[in-house]
């Protein structure tokens, strides 16, 4: 009997080429193409900025996957989902979109280095966008890879919310921790505006006050594994990492790297669930 292929969904805050390239977006375009060529099926999601040149990249609407509306804080937000392919990767991208929360030339700060006031929003949105569309291709994956705090809702969605969804109960999510911590706290609300059936006041507890650092602590609790991905971390985020006690995979930067993670990939697998 022929085995199947292990199913990796890689979801990350940015990707090149679609963006200038950094630590995060690098990684997220390097790895799923090692992953596919290692044997494994891929899916890859990232946000659909406005600074992504639809034309040059040539992105196009997925009708069948768009039309969907996601409600955040009591308002409806038309989902939209586009796609392009990295050819030279033999990949495709899935784009998260939407006209209020995606289209600004922008990633997550303004002209004048500001983080958007909406970021909070932005964060649920994709999140949420990205689980309901995999929900919609009817593709289950055995691994859950997240890039970046615009992910960090996640790895507690999968196990909440979302955890007896047939496409996602048996994942394995891993959150890599970078260096992004963005600054400031985002509005006191943000517990509501990320509340659905199946979260518990537990579940969410660190988000009373939803900065960076909470955030992080409250993927990192929620996941299956962690992996290292910068050099410097803040501290309580390394110590949180620690006393986790979770299989964890420390920083690896070697040009080995995509074997490595692939390796780790099938340590989790062998492992319980959260």
């Amino acid at each position: 009997m022929k085995k199947e292929k292990v199913k990796v969904l890689f979801i990350s805050q940015e990707i090149t080429p679609f963006v200038e390239s950094t630590e995060i977006s690098k990684i997220c375009r390097h790895l799923p193409q090692g992953t596919q060529e290692s044997g494994k099926e891929i899916r890859v999601f990232m946000p659909r900025y406005g600074l992504v040149n639809e034309r040059r990249n040539q992105l196009h609407e997925v009708i069948r996957l768009s039309g969907m509306n996601l409600i955040i804080n009591d308002l409806d937000h038309p989902l939209i989902i586009k796609v392009a392919s990295i050819q030279q990767a033999r990949m495709q991208v899935y784009f998260i979109d939407n006209e209020e929360y995606f289209q600004r030339k922008a990633m997550v700060t303004d002209a004048k280095g500001k983080y958007f006031k909406d970021n909070d929003d932005r964060t649920v949105f994709f999140c949420r966008g990205v689980l309901e569309t995999v929900k919609k291709l009817g593709w289950v994956p055995d691994i859950i890879h997240c890039h970046g705090w615009i992910t960090s809702l996640i790895p507690m969605f999968v196990k909440t919310a979302y955890k007896e969804d047939p496409c996602f109960k048996n994942a394995r999510v891993v959150y890599s921790v970078y260096n992004d911590a963005f600054e400031g706290n985002w509005p006191a609300n943000y517990n509501k505006k990320i509340s659905m059936e199946g979260i518990s006041a537990n579940d969410i507890k660190e988000l009373k006050d939803a900065n960076y650092t909470n955030l992080s602590l409250n993927a990192i609790r929620h996941s299956d594994a962690l992996i290292r991905g910068s050099e410097t971390i803040s501290k309580e985020i390394e110590t949180a990492m620690k006393k986790s006690g979770k299989n964890t995979l420390p920083l690896t930067d070697g040009d080995d790297y995509i074997k490595v993670f692939n390796n780790f990939y099938e340590e989790v697998m062998a492992g319980e669930l959260v």
